[in-house]
């Protein structure tokens, strides 16, 4: 089945998780990626590689997740002779991606700058802490630095004295996703201008595009927000509640919804007329909270589910990743998949959330050994024939 970018072509210079999650989706989507490593092999080739739980034939769940149906192409790009064949490869390429540190890739002579005069239409990516300019550019970053710069950090948790991260990495995640965003809006513009152009994300943008409303309601107000656990600062009720054996989230965010649940419960109190609209259920926010939090610990979560879902209330379980991960809405939409590994056998994965429907192909390929495609993509995409890359492998500028 064809995949929507087929014919696409990427050079992944990417480590770690922002740059590799970004040329993993766009190799989910049908670019042949070509992951170009240093001799040594990208940073998270090592992570993880020798925990008896979390590897895989001498492979990571970091690698094997982020670099499927990649190519692993081994150039020492601090050599004169390694940029060289770099040059070669941009020649007949279409995107490049980094996630170096700011200026790294103008030092050795690989930005945008550079590659535009080696091919006018490429493409190029680099996703950084803060971007490729400004007062504090330089900064180094990951992804808690810019969470907590970002804001997002102030308003998660139970209260301001202790502030919390996402459970997930979203300040790496928000910026491959960006990336991603960036590289098939360039490739657009240049299927009409026939030119290359550089995309710059600077995963502090990210965080900040990401408080969205909220920080438009921080610049007209000018009150800064506070971390509300997982409540709400307008919905009543809108939390978390314990049952007998775990979690339930409620969300009624229209009066409708909250008619619905007071029949359902029965609860005479709640049928007092000032709980009809959200302003009355927002001034006893916490009489509310703590009448749902002593009714939901009579039963377990699976009860009140089905419960509330046959009225149409809003509601879900706090899944562990166990539950998540075997939800039968998951499982029919491909999110858990077979990644195959290059040596045999498989490990499951997260799938890829883009559905499309003529371009959807759901074929993964392996994770690439390290070096696994140099000599192939040498002789078969840029036609060096066998002495010239034994040359390049005996100087140590390819392995």
């Amino acid at each position: 089945m064809s995949k929507a970018l087929d014919g696409i072509r990427i050079l992944d210079l990417t480590h770690m998780l922002s740059g590799p999650y970004a040329g993993m989706i766009l190799a989910d989507l049908g670019a042949e990626t070509i992951k170009v490593e240093p001799i040594g092999g990208e940073g998270t080739r090592a992570l993880l590689a020798g925990d008896p739980k979390h590897s895989y034939r001498g492979m990571g769940a970091y690698f094997i997740t982020l670099n499927r149906s990649k190519k692993s192409v081994c150039v020492d790009l601090k050599q004169e002779q390694g940029r060289a064949v770099f040059h070669d490869l941009v020649r007949v390429s279409d995107v490049v991606i980094d996630n170096f540190s700011a200026g790294v890739t103008a030092k050795l002579g690989i930005d945008h700058a550079h590659l535009s005069k080696i091919n006018e239409r490429i493409i190029t990516c680099s996703v950084s802490g803060f971007g490729q300019d400004g007062p504090n550019y330089l900064r180094p970053a990951f992804d808690q630095v810019v969470q907590g710069i970002g804001g997002g950090m102030s308003i998660t948790g139970e209260n301001a004295e202790r502030p919390m991260r996402s459970g997930i990495p979203i300040g790496d995640l928000a910026g491959g996703m960006f990336a991603v965003m960036g590289v098939l809006a360039a490739l657009q513009a240049r299927s009409t201008h026939g030119r290359g152009q550089h995309v710059d994300i600077s995963m502090l943008d990210c965080q900040i595009s990401m408080l969205n409303y909220m920080a438009t309601m921080y610049l007209m107000s000018g009150e800064n927000p506070e971390p509300l656990g997982n409540g709400h600062f307008v919905h009543v009720p809108y939390n978390t509640y314990r049952t007998a054996d775990g979690f339930i989230i409620v969300a009624v965010i229209f009066d409708s919804f909250w008619e619905r649940l007071v029949e359902l419960l029965g609860v005479e109190e709640f049928r007092d007329a000032k709980y009809r609209h959200q302003p009355g259920r927002l001034a006893d926010k916490a009489v509310i909270d703590a009448r749902l939090n002593e009714i939901f610990a009579t039963h377990g979560t699976a009860h009140w589910v089905e419960r509330l879902t046959s009225v149409r209330v809003p509601c879900a379980p706090v899944n562990r990743f166990s539950e998540a991960l075997s939800d039968p809405q998951v499982r029919h939409r491909g999110m858990v998949v077979e990644i195959p590994h290059p040596e045999g056998g498989a490990v499951q994965a997260p799938g890829n959330p883009i559905k499309l429907s003529v371009d959807g192909g759901a074929d993964y390929g392996a994770p690439p050994l390290l070096g696994q495609h140099t000599r192939a993509v040498l002789s078969e995409l840029l036609g060096y024939d066998a002495s010239r890359i034994d040359s390049l492998h005996d100087a140590r500028v390819v392995a």
